[in-house]
């Protein structure tokens, strides 16, 4: 079966390939093609695509001009794709404190490559890098690093791991036997995705909610059916029977955004978000609003409004009756 590419993946080899090829006029597609790394026949389908591509007017100048009937390469009219890139200070001095934050991470195999990158930055951006001095990143949390450390060699010795992890949807901590797949970072948090014994399917596990992690003496292979899933679309998969709730969130419950998979985030001049969440679990957004108490109000549904209105009255209630023993 093939596998569908993302557009962010294509964008990204277009925007490597076009200058790589501008200064290599006539390069045989085939040695082209084993270069980029890619098959005869993507390399066409991406110069199809170029034909359609270029600066703003859409006139016959305006458009990357692609040529390759005849076996050989040729692409006019792309030199302003084709420039050396040219930093600001401010894009440079990101740019330095995000090398020094990736150069932290521990077990990470690019470490030389980075160095050098860094080094270079550094020398052209002259005075402006000593201000990044000032910056300071932290990834993850001490015991994250921990988890990551044992689950790195988990996978380098495809071995099974057991886990106590909060699902923080129901508030609940559980255990389960994993098979690890791999490890990414992304939105700033490192996952584990691998194949869940006790949901036999593909799971991924956000490392700050892993409570404790121990390598087992089992294999770890994950079965055949394990298919990594496409992260750069999306991390999240969504049932037909989820429910979307529109909260407003006041900015001490901001925090929300960053904890919990939200939606269509808009942010007021005082600083309130209005996020849309979507869930099956209805019971746990209902403890979710109660728990931020004045923080956070259901919007949209009307009938959710209502059922968590409901039940902050009964609770509420309580407090105002008295037990058999008084």
């Amino acid at each position: 079966m093939a596998v569908l590419e993302s557009a962010t993946a294509r964008l990204s080899r277009l925007l490597t390939m076009v200058p790589w090829l501008v200064n290599r006029q006539g390069i045989d597609i085939d040695r082209a093609a084993a270069e980029l790394n890619v098959s005869r026949a993507q390399i066409e389908a991406d110069l199809n695509l170029l034909f359609v591509c270029g600066t703003p007017g859409h006139l016959p100048d305006d458009l990357i001009e692609a040529e390759w009937e005849e076996g050989r390469v040729f692409l006019r009219n792309a030199d302003t794709i084709s420039r050396p890139l040219r930093l600001g200070r401010d894009e440079a001095m990101a740019l330095i404190v995000g090398l020094r934050a990736l150069a932290a991470v521990p077990g990470l195999e690019e470490h030389e490559a980075i160095d050098r990158a860094l080094a270079k930055l550094t020398e052209a951006a002259g005075e402006s890098a000593g201000q990044s001095d000032r910056v300071r990143v932290a990834l993850e949390e001490p015991t994250v690093r921990e988890t990551l450390e044992t689950l790195r060699s988990a996978l380098s010795r495809r071995r099974r791991v057991h886990l106590r992890y909060l699902v923080a949807s129901r508030d609940e901590a559980t255990e389960r036997d994993v098979d690890p797949m791999r490890l990414v970072n992304m939105t700033s948090h490192w996952y584990l995705e691998g194949w869940c014994h006790r949901a036999e399917d593909v799971r991924l596990f956000r490392l700050d909610r892993i409570e404790e992690a121990s390598v087992l003496d089992r294999d770890g292979t994950p079965p055949a059916q394990a298919q990594p899933r496409d992260l750069e679309s999306t991390m999240f998969t969504h049932g037909p029977d989820d429910r979307t709730a529109t909260l407003r969130l006041q900015p001490e419950a901001a925090w929300v955004v960053d904890y919990y998979p939200v939606e269509q985030v808009e942010r007021a001049d005082d600083g309130a978000l209005t996020v849309q969440i979507r869930t099956a679990d209805i019971a746990w957004l209902r403890r979710l609003v109660w728990r931020l108490g004045g923080s956070a109000r259901v919007v949209a549904p009307e009938s959710m409004r209502r059922e968590v209105a409901r039940g902050a009255s009964d609770a509420l209630g309580y407090y105002g009756r008295k037990s058999p023993t008084d």
